[in-house]
């Protein structure tokens, strides 16, 4: 019997920078599946995102700086190398006009705050 190679892992970037919901998801997508980077804004998050491609990232809406996670989602969707990247918003607001705005943007999914770390697993393609 040989041996099937093992699945590459999956790559997810999660952008918050509240520390305390960064921990969270650590603890959610603790998985030995699944290789987890962070970073606690956008600026932070870019160059992460150009080097590492990762296959999700889970983007806080509000975050301090220049970027906030609707520009970073319209840039990594832009990108030819990131395009197919999956995007899954993550924010407090519940206001329809922030999910149409997660649409046009290109996000692939959105969670609001407090969200249920089953219902993030279930996005997530292990």
């Amino acid at each position: 019997m040989q041996n099937e190679p093992l699945p590459d892992k999956i790559k997810i970037l999660f952008v918050d920078d509240n520390r305390i919901i960064r921990h969270l998801l650590r603890l959610t997508l603790t998985d030995k599946r699944i290789e987890l980077l962070e970073a606690d804004c956008g600026e932070t998050a870019l160059p992460i995102i150009t080097s590492q491609k990762p296959d999700y990232v889970i983007l806080d809406v509000m975050m301090p700086g220049e970027l906030n996670g609707f520009q970073i989602c319209q840039m990594v969707k832009s990108w030819e190398d990131t395009k197919d990247c999956k995007i899954i918003m993550l924010t407090a607001s519940s206001q329809q006009e922030d999910f149409e705005i997660g649409q046009q943007v290109g996000a692939d999914f959105y969670l609001t705050k407090p969200f249920s770390p089953k219902e993030l697993l279930s996005l997530i393609e292990i």
